[in-house]
Order: C-alpha cells, then structure tokens, then sequence
C-alpha cells in the first residue's frame, strides 16, 4: 500500500501543496518562498528518503512567520495522513548528526500524542530571509499536526546555518526510522493496540 498524501491549505496568509511519499528516494521540489526553509526541507527529504513536493505563496511582505508555520502544519498533516493506521510501523527512532561544529540529537516516537522538547541555542536572529525563532516554531506546528513526540538537543555548535541544518538532518533520520515497516510487527507497536 503507498504511504503517500496531498495536503492543500489555502487561507488569507498564504496557499500551500504539500505531496509526500514516506517510501521515496529522498526526491524534492521545494519553493516556499523562503530560500532557507527550501535548503532545509531538501536536505530533510534526502536524508530521510522521502520524496516531498512543497509549494507556497505566502504574505513574505509582512515576515516569513505565516510561510514557515503553515508550511509545517501541512508537512505534519502529510505524514499524519500518509501513516494512516500505523500499522506494522516501528513507531520509535534516534539519529545523531554531526555539521562540522555542530552535534544534534533528534528523538521520535509516532505515539498519536504531540509534544516537542526543543533544546537549541539560537546564535543570530537571521540566516537570508529566514527567523532564526522560526525554527523551533517550524517543528512545533510539525509535531502537533503529526502527533507525534520529538525531541531535539543540540549539544553544541557555533555556526547557527549548521545548527539548523544538523536539527534538520536529525530529525528527518530519526523519522526515517520511525516510520519503517517491521514485518514483525503484528498490527500496531503499542500493548493498548493503538497509536
């Protein structure tokens, strides 16, 4: 069965499609409009091998607040949407990843409850375009719309593009993980039989 969604969100802030499939190659399209938002959701498609297309028009005249939000709530929706069941899923995974300076932890457990522990320091205030405060913001509108657990540690770094892009890498990885199928699992990995 393919694990794949659409997400469309259209309201007076911005328009957005997001088309994902868990079981890709890590293949993207990404224009959100904000350039480092795009390197970010590229290198999370690579690095978790998922094929993610992502497409928005947002109030960028205003902030990047609106384009980053929303473009997170329909990632999160996509592979809520995608999981369906969670069926023979592996529900948990881990991934630590190194950025030159930088060393990044992210944790995930597809546990149906969304709760994010996010412990980055934050170096500047802007990379291009892009709120550095963003970020955070970016995986908390992801994790409650996936329902999902996940923490994040950056244990240390200087560089705040390697800080993000290390959180970014890690989080896609230890997604990857999470989502796999294990055939040895017999309906879903939770004693209560429901995620």
């Amino acid at each position: 069965m393919a694990r794949q969604a659409e997400i469309k969100r259209a309201t007076k802030e911005t328009e957005i499609r997001v088309a994902l499939d868990i079981d890709g190659e890590g293949k993207s399209a990404i224009n959100t409009g904000v350039p480092f938002l795009d390197h970010m959701l590229e290198l999370f498609a690579r690095h978790g091998l998922f094929d993610i297309e992502v497409a928005c028009k947002g109030d960028l005249q205003i902030d990047d607040h609106h384009s980053v939000e929303d473009t997170a709530i329909c990632l999160g929706q996509a592979f809520a949407e995608a999981l369906g069941d969670k069926m023979g899923v592996a529900r948990y995974g881990a991934a630590y990843t190194p950025m030159d300076e930088t060393l990044a932890r992210a944790v995930v457990d597809l546990s149906g409850r969304s709760y994010l522990v996010y412990k980055v320091r934050n170096t500047r205030d802007k990379i291009g375009t892009f709120s550095v405060e963003m970020a955070e913001h970016f995986w908390r509108s992801f994790t409650e719309h996936c329902k999902l657990n996940l923490h994040i540690e950056v244990f240390y770094g200087r560089n705040q593009h390697h800080i993000i892009e290390a959180v970014f890498k890690s989080a896609a990885r230890a997604l990857s993980q999470a989502t796999r199928i294990d055939e040895r699992i017999q309906g879903v990995m939770s004693t209560k039989g429901s995620l």
